[in-house]
């Protein structure tokens, strides 16, 4: 049988999906497998393969992602913004873990191909875009802001110690990626009514604020068979998370003040 052979960047469909070819002369090839969807298209959603020369891209995942839009098929959708792991737009899915793609260094995904997807269990807007409106929205209901009755000196700013500082310096480091959240069994499936990590670490971050006056208030909007509790300490978050922050255990603290304050 003779092989066929197409020219470079030609599209082949194989089942829903389509194949780019990386171009002749290729030195480094490496297969990306994307998630395809466009909910306005009406067509179910595909997995498209892209071939890449990583001889001539840059080492993370977003750089390749960026080379398929930019020299590849320009109709693909994905939210970035820095390049520096802090903004957190450009999380998804990478070889089934959450992560950034500007952080995910493609040698550290080994030699086979890269499947990307989206974000799991979010409604997807297109393609690795998902819709975070409910995720925000859960992360205003925790009033992630300094709540005080105390007039502040007018003369200088609300001081702490360093080691109240150190309380809330890791948590303040969230950056909303929501890589815990949609990383966790119970925010999957109960998403309407459990808070998820991401906001629970941030309502975390202003009940253990010494400079903060409503901690009362705020574990009283907590006491919920949902909003706190559904968290089974699967770990899951604190696993996914790509700043190393233990969303884990800001919850089981929330718990532990809600037992004290009881007793």
């Amino acid at each position: 049988m003779v092989e066929l052979r197409l020219p470079a960047n030609s599209i082949v469909d194989r089942k829903a999906g389509k194949l780019f070819k990386a171009p002749a002369g290729a030195k480094r090839v490496r297969t990306f497998r994307i998630y395809r969807f466009d909910p306005a298209s009406g067509q179910n959603p595909r997995v498209d393969s892209y071939e890449i020369d990583m001889a001539d891209c840059g080492p993370m995942v977003l750089d390749a992602l960026l080379k398929i839009k930019n020299e590849v098929d320009a109709t693909l959708s994905l939210r970035r913004s820095c390049r520096e792991g802090i903004c957190g737009s450009c999380a998804m899915n990478i070889n089934g873990r959450n992560t950034l793609a500007c952080t995910q260094h493609c040698d550290d995904l080994g030699k086979g191909e890269v499947s990307i997807y989206p974000l799991p269990h979010m409604p997807v807007v297109k393609d690795l875009v998902t819709d975070l409106t409910n995720f925000y929205a859960q992360y205003a209901a925790v009033k992630p802001w300094l709540q005080t009755r105390t007039p502040a000196t007018p003369d200088r700013e609300r001081l702490q110690s360093r080691a109240d500082q150190e309380q809330i310096d890791r948590p303040s480091a969230c950056i909303l990626c929501a890589c815990c959240s949609t990383s966790c069994p119970s925010y999957w499936w109960n998403s309407d009514r459990y808070l998820g990590p991401a906001a629970l670490l941030a309502a975390y971050r202003w009940i253990v604020d010494s400079r903060d006056e409503a901690q009362g208030e705020r574990l009283d909007e907590l006491q919920d068979p949902f909003r706190l509790y559904r968290c089974h300490t699967i770990m899951n978050c604190t696993e996914a998370c790509p700043k190393d922050l233990n969303p884990a255990r800001a919850i089981a603290s929330i718990k532990r003040l809600m037992l004290e304050r009881q007793h």
